[in-house]
């Protein structure tokens, strides 16, 4: 039986949520995290878990948005102090997208569960077009390559990154190969 919460505003609610919902996740793995453990993790009663995501695939879907939203908040905050050169700023763009691969192992947790949801795919490439689109706003300034290309570019580094992260959560690469590899991917492809 769950004891009577904190009355709490409806979005301070959802955070704390959230953030008990990451919590049985990085300790249980997703498998772990169901309305009902998130309910008893959280203190509060089912109905205000089901009030807030629905169902499972509901929840999941926003843990993996919000954890996507932290990776792309940690790179534009990066690139903020990123010398004005293609070699700084892919440095700098490769190191926080290891940062954040290293350090939100959960991400891939979710993914995983989340696989075949058709919501999902759609949430997607709507994040992939907006890190796609701040990718290659940092990096314009030192290509000739029209948007259009480098944005494609931009496309086909993130999924080199994705494969370069996935070799590293494996221990098949340190995180300083899988920065050197990355920025020099993304420096060799600014121009035609």
């Amino acid at each position: 039986m769950t004891t009577s919460p904190a009355r709490l505003p409806k979005g301070a609610r959802r955070e704390q949520l959230l953030e008990a919902a990451l919590g049985i996740v990085r300790t249980r793995g997703a498998d772990g995290l169901t309305l009902v453990t998130l309910a008893e993790a959280a203190g509060v009663s089912r109905p205000i878990v089901y009030d807030h995501f629905g169902t499972r695939a509901g929840l999941l879907i926003e843990l993996y948005r919000r954890l996507d939203e932290r990776h792309q908040a940690a790179v534009v905050e990066a690139l903020r102090t990123a010398a004005p050169s293609a070699d700084a700023v892919a440095r700098v763009m490769s190191t926080a997208y290891f940062a954040c691969a290293t350090d939100m192992p959960e991400f891939t947790a979710i993914s995983a569960a989340l696989k075949g949801n058709p919501e999902v795919e759609v949430l997607q490439h709507e994040l992939l077009d907006s890190y796609t689109s701040v990718m290659a706003g940092a990096l314009v300034p030192y290509s000739r390559l029209s948007t259009e290309a480098l944005q494609l570019r931009c496309v086909g580094l993130l999924g080199a990154a994705e494969a370069i992260a996935a070799e590293l959560n494996r221990g098949r690469a340190t995180v300083a190969d899988a920065i050197n590899a990355l920025a020099d991917l993304i420096v060799g492809n600014l121009d035609r």
